[in-house]
């Protein structure tokens, strides 16, 4: 965790460093006033991408920080059991996913092609999250 903070460190550290040149060099390649002569889009992308890199990187130092210590996979003796808890219970016979991700396409469409397609990819999505919740609820796996 503690390199992963470094490396979000480093890298918005990188591309403020790259927002400043960048925006150096448009104003010394372009003749006018100081305003006309930046390049507007570059330098703002470059500075939010320099912005995200630092909330990144400060919302793993607290992570890290709250967390009390070092996780197994960050210290060099541990094996690879003490890194493998319990993930939760996971359906893999279930076709419920597909069915979501096919409501997802065609509420996509919807918004590409026609707004008749997106009811009903809104109405196949009710239908894919209400049997996925309730898959455990009815035929050989009920409890």
């Amino acid at each position: 965790m503690r390199t992963n903070v470094g490396l979000w460190w480093l890298l918005s550290g990188f591309f403020f460093v790259v927002a400043v040149v960048y925006t150096g060099w448009s104003i010394i390649a372009h003749e006018g006033d100081v305003v006309h002569r930046i390049e507007w889009v570059g330098t703002v992308a470059l500075l939010f991408t320099s912005f995200m890199g630092v909330l990144i990187a400060f919302y793993v130092s607290r992570v890290h920080k709250a967390q009390g210590g070092d996780l197994p996979e960050d210290t060099l003796t541990a094996d690879i059991d003490d890194g493998d808890p319990e993930m939760g219970e996971f359906s893999p016979w279930s076709w419920w996913p597909l069915v979501l991700a096919f409501s997802a396409a065609l509420g996509m469409i919807g918004l590409a092609v026609g707004a008749w397609l997106m009811p009903i990819g809104i109405a196949v999505f009710v239908v894919a999250i209400v049997g996925w919740v309730y898959e455990y609820y009815r035929g050989y796996f009920a409890r």
